[in-house]
């Protein structure tokens, strides 16, 4: 592997990692797979708290994500660990208490390495990307779709950077 480019790692957090940071590998991994940069990426998921690890995505976000042709059904749930502030080169918080927890856990100089999905969207700011966990479908879909507007502005800003 000598003379190879280093890949960019990216991991997608939420609270439970059957929902939201699901969703967010999948439509993340899309696009990278869309714009022939596979080889130049490692996307993963995890979340905060410890429920569901090892469970599959929720059925309703394996749904809302087939429906737009991204397979997530193979993906299991793990929590944050303290060796992913290495590990990864951008930690992507679904919402404001994760972007929280997640400083509040990362070493000192590893803080800048987390931000919130929806800052990488010109004019979100601090907004969060819902979570659809207690709602219908209808959540699934806006937080596919605010998701898919993240993942385009994280890739242009890795791009650009």
């Amino acid at each position: 592997m000598t003379g190879a480019a280093a890949k960019t790692r990216v991991l997608f957090v939420c609270l439970g990692n059957i929902c939201r940071s699901p969703m967010a590998e999948g439509v993340f991994r899309d696009l990278v797979e869309r714009a022939g940069l596979v080889d130049e990426f490692e996307i993963d998921s995890a979340g905060t708290g410890n429920w569901h690890i090892g469970d599959p995505p929720d059925q309703r976000a394996v749904r809302a994500a087939a429906a737009r042709g991204i397979d997530i059904s193979g993906q299991r749930a793990r929590q944050v660990r303290a060796s992913d502030f290495e590990a990864f080169d951008h930690l992507i918080a679904m919402d404001g208490a994760n972007f929280e927890t997640l400083a509040r856990m990362a070493p000192g100089n590893r803080a800048g390495r987390i931000s919130l999905a929806l800052a990488h969207v010109p004019g979100k700011g601090r907004c969060d990307v819902p979570d659809p966990y207690y709602g219908g479908p209808e959540g699934f879909e806006r937080a596919l779709d605010l998701l898919d507007e993240a993942a385009r502005g994280l890739l242009n800003q890795i791009a650009r950077n």
